[in-house]
C-alpha cells in the first residue's frame, strides 16, 4: 500500500466520522426543538387554564 492510499483511506475515514458526527448533531437538535416545543405547548396550556380560572371566579362572584 503506497502513501497515496494510505492518505486516501485516512481522508475516507475521517470524512465518514464527519458525516456521524453532523448526523448526530441533526438528531439532537431535532430532538431538543421537539422538547422545546412540548414545553412551549405545555406553558400555553397551563396560562390557558389559569385565565379560564380567573375568569370563571370573576364570573362566579
Amino acid at each position: 500500500m503506497g502513501i497515496k492510499d494510505q492518505f486516501q483511506d485516512k481522508a475516507q475515514e475521517l470524512s465518514e466520522k464527519a458525516k456521524q458526527a453532523a448526523h448526530r448533531g441533526q438528531s439532537e437538535a431535532s430532538e431538543r426543538s421537539s422538547q422545546a416545543s412540548e414545553q412551549s405547548q405545555e406553558s400555553l396550556d397551563d396560562a390557558q387554564r389559569e385565565a379560564e380560572e380567573r375568569f370563571n371566579q370573576d364570573y362566579d362572584s
